[in-house]
């Protein structure tokens, strides 16, 4: 069950979705005086864990502007130290309510997995470690957009095992974790 907060940050976030599918964005703290407002303090009402493919951009996604978010991004949502620390930061410190864990379509990192694997390449290492548990799970996967949503899946379990903080959060009902992705040929954000 998701918490009421989160419930309605998540909405929020899907009514968003649809304003950017539908060109009719509405953000309207995108100015230096929002920047100024938030100069000292910062009150994101979520944290994205986003790919950094240039094509995933959330504040444009889900029509936000400064401050509503707080968003980490990494090639293929993958899950190391730093990434941990940074979503736990916006969990135990900013008490964001919600976490989005942001997949999407024509995933590099991805594609570049299922083709290397069960191989280490010299190169992407950290990565690809972060990659092939899926592919250890699913070895028979093809549809890259379906690896990427099953990736999602299993960044929100290897979470749940490798950070208390957020299984703590989660635990007492501050904290709703919301797997989605996005999908290129609509703009649409599913949740999986």
């Amino acid at each position: 069950m998701i918490p009421d907060k989160a419930k309605k940050e998540l909405e929020k976030l899907l009514n968003g979705n649809k304003n950017f599918v539908n060109g009719t964005p509405c953000a309207s703290n995108m100015s230096l005086e929002t920047l100024r407002k938030y100069a000292f303090h910062q009150e994101p009402y979520a944290v994205v864990l986003s790919c950094s493919d240039s094509r995933v951009v959330p504040e444009i996604i889900f029509d936000c502007g400064i401050g509503e978010l707080f968003v980490v991004r990494v090639a293929g949502i993958t899950a190391g130290p730093n990434v941990v620390e940074s979503l736990e930061y916006a969990v135990y410190k900013l008490k964001v309510p919600l976490m989005i864990l942001l997949g999407h379509d024509d995933c590099g990192v991805m594609k570049y997995a299922r083709e290397h694997y069960p191989e280490k390449t010299g190169h992407f290492d950290s990565i690809l470690n972060c990659v092939y548990p899926v592919l250890n799970q699913k070895e028979d996967i093809t549809c890259h957009n379906f690896f990427a949503q099953q990736h999602t899946i299993w960044v929100e379990k290897y979470l749940m095992e490798n950070s208390a903080i957020i299984a703590d959060a989660i635990n007492k009902g501050d904290l709703y974790i919301a797997k989605c992705h996005l999908d290129h040929s609509t703009g649409l954000v599913n949740l999986i």
